[in-house]
């Protein structure tokens, strides 16, 4: 007998606002994500706007991305900005130190950047060096950014080529200081925060959000520490969690070929996400019951064995199905907790790790997790709406995962998005919808495959593609729909 889940929409009970910055990007001087993926310099044969990929640019405005993360990670404490800037002949070339000890010529720099953000339409999200770097070189970048006045950041900007100043709200001082970026104490880093943070003026009518360096998985000592010591102080505080199939680090699993079982773990071990924001949030409301404070997950996403016959450094892996899940449950989760989770940042946005995006010089591919984003879009700055679900579940490495995942949202001209997932690797189900009397139609798109590691390449680009789903009819505010195994449905409710 086929299982069943049923769900109720509650319609008339909006929530908070489920932010756009929820859907945000994060691209690192990291492997093939910035040189050859977004950077390709004007001279290229690959066509491209003052030396940006026109194709990239043209996959990411597709997504609506809001905000994006720039120059680390990891490398953000060992990079100095100055390099990147003026003449790219006369800039000095630098050693990768953190990812694949290679070569790199600064020709991707602060002005590079913010071109491409504004090529996409999004906001930039600037890390600042805490680890390597001085309280007077953050100073001295936020001032060349958007100072206005007649000083010498700003002069030496209107030099370089850009009179205006540039308006930049989100800036993070420092990156996982209590691991790459210094191996810190929480103590430590809570004063260092408070330092850098005191030089990081406004300028004009440019208003930081400053974002502190928050904790990773469990380690609950860390905000306990900064929320207590620097709360005040920051408008964001960072959390990392990665999915990684096996739970252990020095084996994490392949990205394609793997069993059944590491769909289910991986899965599974996704869902501690929740677990997490909760845990750190009941921290964050001890110190600010208030939410001013922001969560910002600005890295998520799956973390595989590299590639075989790739550099290791640069942790390039093929992103399958199993990666739409992941997306798609993460994204649900964020949306229940959208009252403090104010951004995420996917890992990462071309090349490496749960990119959306694979290149091969002038050859482009989207990914299954692109395509969750592309889906999923109509989510963003909705009113999340509550939903009651009741669901069959498995236990997977001693962790429950349920079958059907589901969210919902209402935009400002009332249409309703439901986005659901069958986790499950081989089982359809039957899902019984209570969506109530205001809606007549409902229209959907399914993305899913015949294999469990089913993915795109540069040969066969769209083997994982959305493709339209018959949801059927409202009838007296009921819908009944079959969710297929290993799928994410999204319906649109008018």
């Amino acid at each position: 007998m086929r299982k069943t889940a049923s769900l109720k929409l509650s319609s008339d009970a909006g929530g908070p606002t489920i932010s756009k910055n929820i859907y945000g990007h994060f691209a690192e001087h990291l492997g093939r994500c910035i040189y050859e993926g977004i950077w390709v310099g004007e001279d290229s044969k690959i066509s491209n706007r003052r030396g940006i990929r026109k194709d990239v640019v043209k996959a990411l405005k597709n997504l609506n991305v809001p905000v994006l993360r720039w120059p680390g990670g990891c490398f953000a404490d060992e990079y100095h900005w100055k390099d990147g800037v003026g003449p790219r002949k006369r800039r000095p070339k630098i050693t990768n130190t953190h990812w694949g000890g290679v070569v790199e010529n600064n020709h991707f720099g602060t002005h590079e950047f913010m071109d491409l953000c504004e090529q996409i339409g999004a906001e930039p999200y600037i890390c600042g060096n805490v680890g390597s770097g001085s309280p007077q070189e953050m100073m001295e970048w936020v001032e060349y950014l958007t100072g206005d006045g007649d000083s010498p950041m700003a002069s030496w900007r209107r030099a370089n080529g850009k009179k205006s100043p540039w308006k930049v709200t989100y800036f993070g001082v420092g990156n996982e200081s209590w691991g790459c970026g210094g191996n810190m104490r929480p103590e430590y880093y809570a004063d260092e925060f408070r330092r850098y943070n005191t030089f990081c003026k406004n300028y004009g009518d440019n208003k930081l959000y400053r974002i502190a360096c928050g904790s990773f998985d469990s380690n609950y000592r860390w905000t306990e520490v900064l929320m207590e010591q620097a709360g005040s102080q920051m408008n964001g505080l960072s959390l990392h969690y990665y999915t990684v199939p096996t739970g252990i680090w020095d084996k994490k699993g392949s990205s394609t070929g793997f069993p059944e079982s590491e769909w289910n773990s991986t899965l599974a071990r996704t869902l501690k996400m929740d677990e997490y924001i909760t845990n750190h949030g009941a921290i964050m409301d001890k110190f600010d019951p208030s939410k001013r404070v922001g969560m910002i997950i600005d890295e998520w996403g799956t973390w595989y064995d590299p590639e075989p016959g790739t550099n290791p450094g640069f942790l390039y892996q093929q992103n399958t199905l199993r990666d739409a899940l992941v997306a798609a449950l993460n994204f649900h989760i964020f949306h229940r907790h959208s009252g403090r989770v104010k951004m995420a940042n996917i890992a990462q946005t071309i090349n490496v790790l749960q990119a959306m995006i694979l290149t091969d010089k002038e050859k482009l591919i989207l990914t299954p997790t692109y395509h969750v984003f592309e889906m999923f879009k109509a989510h963003q700055d909705g009113e999340f709406l509550p939903i009651e679900l009741s669901t069959p579940s498995e236990i997977h490495d001693g962790l429950n995962l349920p079958q059907v995942s589901a969210s919902a949202s209402r935009d400002s001209a009332g249409m309703v998005t439901l986005s659901l997932a069958n986790t499950h690797p081989s089982k359809e189900i039957t899902l019984k919808a209570e969506v109530g009397g205001a809606f007549v139609s409902v229209s959907g798109r399914i993305l899913t495959a015949s294999a469990l590691d089913a993915h795109n390449t540069f040969d066969q680009p769209d083997v994982v593609h959305p493709t339209p789903f018959d949801a059927g009819k409202i009838v007296a505010g009921k819908l009944a729909i079959t969710l297929p195994a290993r799928s994410v449905v999204v319906l649109t409710l008018r």
